[in-house]
């Protein structure tokens, strides 16, 4: 597997993009948030006017070993219904993306019932991982197909010089495989790192805490090994959404990370090639607590703030219209020195 080459973005390029936000027609950070994304996204795509981008998002789909110790209060079947819902437009993030004009993509990749549904991209590489506490959750060669996927998914996208791509995910179990992921990779410890999920509470969230512990003191992956890491807790989806991160990076677009599961993966991408962290926009605050409690360890402020906990892409899908309107005030708002309005200094 060879990685996708990253631009390096050159942080001296940010004070010329700086000063054209400073210049345009209203008060110095006036726009709050708005403005720090524009810069982000300008400085991403090269100029200080980034054109209307185009907008797409993949869903990946995978099933998870560990869902056999009583982590989810759903069972795996769920996740081939949900990938099928998906396929027919009638899942949440179907109709975000409709709403929002973005192309949607749903990829199955590690579901372990074949996915035929009509649109479903197959690019499977593992029938459902392993169960991590007998053993590997993958092999290694599985945990770089993986990569591969989603590396592979984002080449068969339109070519763009800028656009901004959403990663999600649908999987049972895939909270647990994200806790896993952010203890060996991002040093939350297990009791930060497991929350909720699709809905465990009381002694049932005790036992998915000790689950993860389980996982971890069985295995205790090394952080400077990132594809041992996937390879040892899982999940295929993980990989993909982190190997779609790095190619759409390669691409000099802007990478949407979700919620809590993407957030694991960009742990992934970051740790294969931390150049991608300069084109992550984290899109959102999930509600679950070990999304918030990376975000404060990473030093992130996220797009949006909205209590979500679905996963899919939805978060990211929100988040475009946001990103279009910092691009939009970047391209097109007159500037005091062009448009002759006066500055407070020289009035």
């Amino acid at each position: 597997m060879r990685l996708p080459q990253l631009p390096n973005l050159d942080p001296s390029r940010k004070s010329y993009f700086q000063a054209h936000l400073d210049d345009l027609t209203k008060p110095q950070g006036s726009l709050g948030r708005l403005e720090s994304l524009g810069l982000q996204l300008a400085w991403i795509a090269g100029t200080a006017r980034p054109a209307d981008p185009e907008a797409f998002i993949l869903t990946f789909g995978g099933d998870h070993g560990i869902a056999r110790h009583g982590v989810s209060a759903f069972p795996p079947e769920v996740t081939p219904q949900m990938v099928g819902n998906m396929a027919a437009g009638g899942a949440a993030i179907c109709a975000l993306c409709r709403a929002n004009r973005i192309t949607h993509r749903v990829i199955d990749v590690g579901v372990a019932t074949p996915c035929r549904f009509p649109g479903v991209s197959q690019r499977n590489v593992v029938r459902g991982t392993a169960d991590p506490l007998a053993g590997p959750a993958m092999t290694r060669a599985q945990a770089e197909a993986s990569v591969q996927a989603g590396i592979d998914e984002v080449a068969e996208l339109p070519s763009a010089s800028f656009a901004l791509l959403g990663l999600g995910e649908m999987g049972i179990a895939n909270s647990a495989v994200a806790a896993l992921l952010v203890c060996a990779l991002g040093g939350l410890t297990p009791e930060e790192a497991v929350g909720p999920g699709t809905g465990v509470h009381g002694d049932a969230l005790k036992h998915k805490v000790e689950v993860v512990k389980a996982v971890l003191a069985k295995h205790q992956p090394d952080a400077a090994d990132p594809l041992g890491v996937l390879a040892t807790v899982g999940g295929a989806e993980f990989g993909a959404m982190a190997g779609a991160m790095l190619a759409g990076a390669a691409r000099g677009w802007a990478i949407l990370v979700d919620g809590y599961i993407a957030g694991a993966a960009a742990l992934v991408a970051i740790a294969l090639d931390p150049k991608v962290k300069n084109f992550l926009v984290w899109s959102h605050r999930s509600a679950e607590p070990g999304a918030r409690r990376l975000l404060e360890k990473l030093a992130i402020e996220p797009v949006l703030d909205l209590n979500l906990r679905l996963g899919e892409g939805s978060g990211a899908a929100l988040a475009v219209p946001i990103l279009r309107s910092a691009c939009a005030v970047m391209r097109e708002m007159a500037t005091f020195s062009g448009a002759g309005v006066s500055t407070a200094e020289q009035l």
